[in-house]
């Protein structure tokens, strides 16, 4: 079949029959395969203005495409296929279709984004998300989504690391700053993940192991999230406030973890120390205290990140200064260790050990002739004492390390696994 054919339309209806006959062609060559590609996308591109306005029409014509025959007897091609065009397509429309079937595509079958590391293109990619939002909302949004998501999912090259630079950081994080254009996005939601999964990326750089047969790299690439929050935080207020209250709705483990990690560099490099307002840092702890006695004793490691954030959190904010919420924290703190509570099964050692790392920071220890509990957890668990300014060093590598996959919800002893928390507000004191 080829685009040759001149297509005369009269409604909607006709135009998605003539796309499944496209990608129901029998094609018994790889050479008719690509004919069939091409036909699949000209006629696409060519109805645009007439029916594919919207964001859902065109996942319905990357859907019709990886249903059909012609890509399920041909997976592997039409994938090559649709890479290579991805590289040096200059049409938008064309773009935007080849760009869903990817995405698509990958979040299925997760071996197409590996695919995408493998033919180098974070940078192409990079490229579009600069570019093409003023151009097209469409194609940038999705492509922004591809781009996500290949990121996730594995460790990106030391060479796509070293391929961003400032000003891409900054372009994201002044979007951020700007008045939403979606009313049902008025956190830059995508924007804000996309971010966040850098920084991951950057963290996992710096200390994961060097990969199979690959020397250590002993200069680990400047983490440009944190280094722009570092000379321009002040500048970018509202990726503060949004983080933080994305962390009040997400119920998603992974979700979750990317936020944590990032709240955790903040607060243990000194020129961030005091990025968030005050307010924030207040609804932050009442985040933390509702979560932390949220999750269930089989959530170990998530209950470890959260407490490895709190220490700094209360050690070098402002919160040093204002004392909030002081003794409902002792009473989480004393919750975890199980000195007062039923509620929770014999704590583990590392629970216990960061649990007294927060119950020493100064403002939070108990001043003399007041008894909060009758000991130390780290005391009677582990023989152990940890000063003021006692941490692990092997925090930061514990915090790297945890990860989980998309579509994993957070347990919860309030709602069932996956159930919606979106429903319990925290708003800051004034």
């Amino acid at each position: 079949m080829d685009f040759d054919v001149s297509y005369s339309l009269e409604n909607e209806q006709q135009f998605w029959d003539e796309l499944d006959e496209i990608v129901g062609a029998h094609c018994e060559t790889q050479s008719f395969v690509d004919n069939a590609l091409k036909t699949y996308l000209m006629f696409t591109s060519s109805f645009t203005d007439e029916y594919l306005n919207t964001e859902y029409d065109w996942a319905k014509c990357a859907f019709k495409l990886l249903e059909s025959s012609l890509f399920l007897k041909n997976k592997h091609h039409v994938r090559r296929r649709m890479i290579g065009r991805l590289r040096k397509e200059t049409s938008n429309t064309k773009l935007r279709l080849i760009t869903n079937v990817l995405l698509y595509d990958g979040r299925q079958h997760q071996k197409t984004f590996e695919l995408m590391q493998e033919e180098g293109l974070f940078s192409r990619l990079m490229e579009m998300v600069a570019q093409k939002r003023e151009e097209d909302r469409i194609l940038w949004s999705s492509v922004l989504d591809l781009l996500y998501e290949m990121s996730r999912i594995q460790r990106l090259r030391r060479e796509d690391l070293d391929s961003i630079g400032d000003g891409f950081i900054s372009y994201l994080f002044q979007l951020v700053e700007e008045d939403p254009d979606d009313p049902n996005d008025p956190y830059h939601y995508p924007v804000i993940r996309m971010l966040l999964v850098l920084n991951e990326q950057y963290m996992v750089s710096a200390h994961a192991p060097p990969r199979d047969g690959a020397p250590e790299d002993s200069n680990a690439p400047t983490n440009k999230v944190i280094k722009i929050l570092c000379f321009y935080g002040s500048t970018y207020k509202t990726f503060g406030e949004n983080i933080i209250l994305c962390l009040n709705r997400e119920s998603e483990t992974c979700l979750q973890l990317l936020i944590l990690k990032l709240l955790y560099l903040l607060f243990t490099t000194s020129a961030t120390y005091e990025y968030f307002y005050t307010n924030d840092l207040r609804v932050l702890v009442d985040v933390m205290i509702r979560n932390l006695l949220d999750l269930p004793e089989e959530s170990e490691s998530l209950r470890h990140t959260y407490l490895r954030v709190l220490y700094p959190l209360l050690e070098h904010t402002q919160l040093r200064h204002i004392h909030y919420k002081r003794d409902e924290i002792l009473n989480l703190l004393e919750c975890l260790s199980g000195v007062r509570s039923n509620h929770f099964q014999p704590v583990d050692q590392t629970t216990a050990r960061l649990v007294s790392r927060c119950a020493n920071v100064e403002w939070i220890k108990a001043p003399p002739g007041e008894t909060i509990h009758p000991e130390n957890p780290a005391h009677r668990l582990l023989g152990m004492s940890l000063g003021r300014q006692a941490q692990s060093s092997m925090s930061v590598l514990e915090v790297a390390s945890q990860s989980e996959k998309p579509g994993v919800y957070t347990p919860s002893r309030n709602r069932g696994i996956g159930g919606d928390s979106s429903g319990v507000e925290i708003a800051g004191e004034a």
